[in-house]
């Protein structure tokens, strides 16, 4: 890891490192304090606290694309919501005796409320532009079919409202306060349809891509060198605990395709292909771990009709064995100024755990100490199985069905398909099952807090600056006693986080 003295060496040559180009490559066997493998809203985030934290340390960004956010921040590539568990039913498992378990909702939100807080601060101190570049406030809904349902969302609402952090939420099963909130809802539904809604009026539409630009903007104006067409082919540990890194420099006219550079830090946030990345380094955390890939699909309409009637991102329940990054959705989203409806998502399937990676991912990230523990998530995950199965053989008109059922008068003229983002579900060693899904984000860190990285997906992008926070925790234990007052300055909420 990084000490003072180093630096304090750096100093002066870190400083003339500003402007970096992207693009450009890095000079042979240079030394990093911190390399951040990846360019999306992990490596982004880790480095505006780094750089605020520690001015003086030279940071590296190492991104396979020609640009950073092309891959799962992307905002075509997600749905883009603040996941602060407003909406979203998989965070409120019901129990088998019929009680709700809202302890993930509470813990997911307060992780939002923390990105919530590091943005505004970085907005206040002039570090990234007005956030209407990157947020913009959506309403966040629940929407459920069938008296079942109707009475799980009606306790559901009853435990949530009374907690601060969801005090606001409203809860109807009137359809035409539902039109009010969401008219494309109700019209053309059958009267005699139970239905049910919860709506919080001050939820977020998030656009990770801008946002992650910006971040890595303010890095760069301040030191940080981003490399985009470098990809991270190995990472080997040196005897004196430091990194050396294989970069690949993918253009055209690389006159050195491969160098190596030194790091005392490593961090790989380089979303599915962090696992194959983390197996590579060696590290014995990594092993029995993982990795299923699922890629999806979305409807849009960029219909003004339908777009200005409405204004939310509304939830249903997931089917049963669908994961929980299979929720159905229909969303307002706001990209780039343009806003336009999505729904899905739809899942598919590819060998590849990135949009814009090879066939023989799945295949290359088998070893002899994770086949075990994805045989055994296999075989106790086959309702998950036969969903994909189903996914992957239904036709057009019966997905379609599924958006009917959010939106009974969607004609599918006004809808058209596209590709989202690719998810590599982490698959964990578990002693009774020989392994076990993990829905949800997995932060990897050595023995030594020299490396760590990023597994999984939802909530991900949404949870970035708790993940790395805690990063901070296991991997800087030594400097977390001077960085505290300065994190705790910019996120109040940092003092709640040590405390748990």
């Amino acid at each position: 890891m990084p000490d003072a003295s180093h630096g304090a060496q750096r100093a002066v040559a870190h400083r003339s490192a500003r402007g970096s180009v992207p693009g450009s490559a890095p000079a042979e066997g240079i030394d990093y304090d911190v390399a951040l493998v990846g360019g999306g809203i992990m490596s982004a985030t880790l480095g505006t606290l780094l750089t605020l934290l520690e001015p003086t340390w030279r940071i590296g960004i190492f991104e396979r694309l020609d640009e950073v956010a092309q891959e799962s921040s992307n905002p075509w590539n997600n749905a883009g919501t603040g996941h602060a568990a407003l909406c979203e039913l998989n965070y409120t498992p019901e129990r088998p005796d019929g009680t709700i378990d809202i302890s993930k909702a509470v813990a997911i939100n307060e992780q939002f409320q923390l990105s919530r807080q590091l943005w505004a601060s970085l907005v206040r101190e002039g570090h990234v532009p007005d956030p209407s570049t990157f947020l913009s406030v959506t309403p966040h809904m629940t929407f459920v079919r069938g008296a079942k349902n109707v009475e799980y969302l009606r306790k559901r609402h009853a435990l949530l409202s009374e907690h601060p952090l969801f005090s606001s939420m409203e809860f109807t099963q009137d359809p035409a306060v539902i039109a009010g909130w969401a008219p494309l809802l109700v019209e053309g539904r059958e009267d005699d349809e139970p239905i049910a809604a919860t709506r919080v009026a001050e939820g977020t539409d998030v656009n990770f891509g801008a946002l992650t630009g910006e971040l890595t903007r303010f890095v760069t104006a301040n030191g940080g060198e981003l490399f985009t067409q470098h990809e991270v082919k190995n990472l080997s540990q040196r005897s004196d605990g430091t990194w050396r890194l294989t970069v690949k420099d993918r253009r055209w006219n690389a006159k050195n395709p491969r160098r190596q550079v030194r790091a005392r830090f490593v961090f790989v946030g380089a979303g599915g292909y962090a696992l194959p990345l983390l197996q590579k380094a060696g590290i014995p955390e990594i092993r029995g771990y993982g990795g299923f890939p699922i890629s999806g699909e979305f409807l849009r309409t960029t219909n003004p009709e339908l777009v200005a009637a409405h204004d939310a991102k509304v939830y249903g329940k997931a089917d049963v064995g669908a994961p929980p990054m299979s929720v159905p959705h229909l969303d307002t989203r706001v990209v780039d100024g343009e806003t336009s409806l999505l729904f899905g998502p739809y899942a598919g399937f590819s060998p590849r755990f990135l949009k814009q990676g090879s066939l023989l991912d799945l295949f290359r990230s088998l070893r002899f100490g994770n086949i075990v523990s994805m045989l055994g998530a296999g075989a106790h995950n086959l309702d998950l199985t036969a969903y994909l199965g189903g996914q992957l053989v239904a036709r057009p008109e019966t997905k379609f069905q599924a958006l009917q059922a959010f939106m009974p008068t969607a004609r599918p003229a006004d809808w058209t398909p596209i590709t989202a983002g690719q998810r590599v579900q982490v698959i964990k060693r578990d002693k009774k099952d020989g392994g076990r899904l993990e829905f949800g984000t997995e932060l990897i860190t050595s023995a030594d807090g020299t490396i760590a990285g990023l597994l999984g997906a939802s909530p991900g992008a949404s949870t970035a600056v708790s993940a790395m926070v805690r990063l901070l925790g296991r991997c800087f234990p030594e400097r977390m006693g001077g960085w505290r007052p300065e994190l705790e300055r910019l996120m109040p909420s940092t003092a709640e986080l040590a405390a748990a």
